[in-house]
């Protein structure tokens, strides 16, 4: 029996889960991503789920102590810097490097191919071909684009779908801990921490060190803060000291010396003092909030995953967890001889539950939305958006998401 092959484009962590699962499966699977250096010291912090534990074990990668931090509490911070409320909690904080890494480095270097922008897919009956900037094409059985927020793939199979900008953006900063003042690393840093400046939400935690270590002392303090920002003030926050606009996502060096110190001033005055410090001393920048939901995410014979098929907001904490689950079924699903019924399987399973987490960063990030609306139009769950709301969201993150995987399922 011919080996299947399976052409991946996307190099990140939705890829690699792919290709890991996929080769698991008996596929020849090579990847393919755009950038010509490897994605070292990319993206910061993010959260774990099982479903994400269970998916790394299943492709060889044992979740130990130096996969992550793990927190036991949660505390609030009032703008003083004074502690108004304390919870307990269970939390392992990981980042994007350190699963990079892990995925990346038991791939073989033949099947991880840097520099190869995609430009389109042709596809028949019989194969799919990917065709890159280079001039060179490339077939195969089967194409996944796993190839991001603003895939090509899903640009050109899905061309009138627009990312819906939420209305506001998320302040990123990471701080090595060495650099993190002591008396402050000793009172917030083991802790996650919370701010709720009016109409906003400032968050902090512990991540493994830009080189992807755990140890104490070798790890990072990540900052995310989400800022209502009107469309007008957006084109302003992407506009260049030359005057150049960079769309929606502005490189992080571009960012105006003015913005930059406007931001480190603002945090001064809303935020805790405690973390206000660690947010001026890092080299913050930020990234838009968008989502979208594709309505279809299988054409022949090429599939979308991860952000590529589905953008959900941040607050969910789900966007590798959700890539890792796509990979998992469409590896699964394509367990069967019958390429055109597994990729279909693929579909019914992943679609609603791409849906189901667009909704609930929705509902989670409603509050942050409705404030760019007139006070009067606002609902009532828009109006209120307490601590009390907040822990919750956090605390039930893993519950929220087995929740919608279950009636993804239950949709079947």
């Amino acid at each position: 029996m011919t080996t299947r092959r399976a052409l991946v484009i996307g190099g990140s962590l939705g890829g690699l889960f792919a290709a890991h699962l996929l080769r698991s499966a008996g596929w020849d699977v090579v990847v393919f991503e755009r950038n010509p250096d490897e994605l070292t010291g990319r993206g910061a912090g993010l959260s774990t789920h099982p479903q994400l534990i269970d998916i790394l074990r299943r492709v060889g990668i044992d979740f130990d102590e130096t996969m992550g931090v793990k927190l036991d509490t949660f505390v609030f911070l009032d703008r003083n810097g004074k502690t108004y409320l304390e919870a307990k909690t269970v939390r392992t904080m990981s980042s994007w490097g350190r699963l990079h890494r892990s995925l990346r480095d038991p791939l073989p270097a033949q099947s991880y191919r840097l520099g190869m922008s995609l430009r389109h897919v042709e596809q028949d009956s019989e194969t799919v071909t990917a065709v890159f900037a280079d001039g060179a094409r490339v077939g195969g059985d089967l194409l996944v684009g796993a190839d991001g927020v603003r895939s090509t793939v899903r640009e050109q199979f899905l061309p009138q779908l627009a990312l819906n900008y939420a209305g506001y953006v998320a302040w990123r900063a990471m701080l090595d801990e060495r650099e993190v003042p002591p008396d402050i690393h000793a009172e917030i840093f083991d802790r996650y921490t919370f701010c709720l400046p009016e109409g906003e939400l400032f968050l902090a935690y512990p991540v493994p060190g830009r080189n992807n270590e755990t140890q104490v002392g070798r790890r990072a303090y990540n900052i995310v803060w989400y800022r209502p920002t009107d469309p007008d003030t957006l084109v302003d926050l992407c506009t260049d000291a030359s005057g150049r606009h960079h769309g929606s996502a502005i490189p992080p060096p571009l960012i105006r010396p003015d913005v930059m110190t406007a931001i480190k001033a603002t945090a001064r005055a809303l935020v805790a003092p405690q973390v206000a410090e660690i947010f001026a001393r890092a080299q913050p920048f930020f990234q838009p909030i968008f989502d979208l939901e594709s309505p279809q995410i299988v054409f022949g014979r090429v599939a979308l995953l991860g952000d590529a098929a589905f953008v959900a907001r941040p607050h969910v904490g789900a966007g590798v967890t959700k890539a890792a689950l796509d990979a998992a079924s469409l590896a699964d699903a394509l367990a069967e001889d019958d390429l055109a019924a597994g990729l279909m399987r693929y579909q019914r399973e992943q679609q609603p539950f791409g849906s189901g987490l667009v909704a609930l960063g929705r509902k989670e990030g409603a509050y942050l939305s409705a404030q760019l609306k007139p006070r009067d139009q606002r609902t009532a769950a828009e109006l209120k958006w307490d601590v009390e709301d907040v822990l919750l969201s956090h605390q039930a993150r893993s519950e929220s998401l087995h929740a919608v995987l279950l009636a993804a399922r239950g949709a079947l």
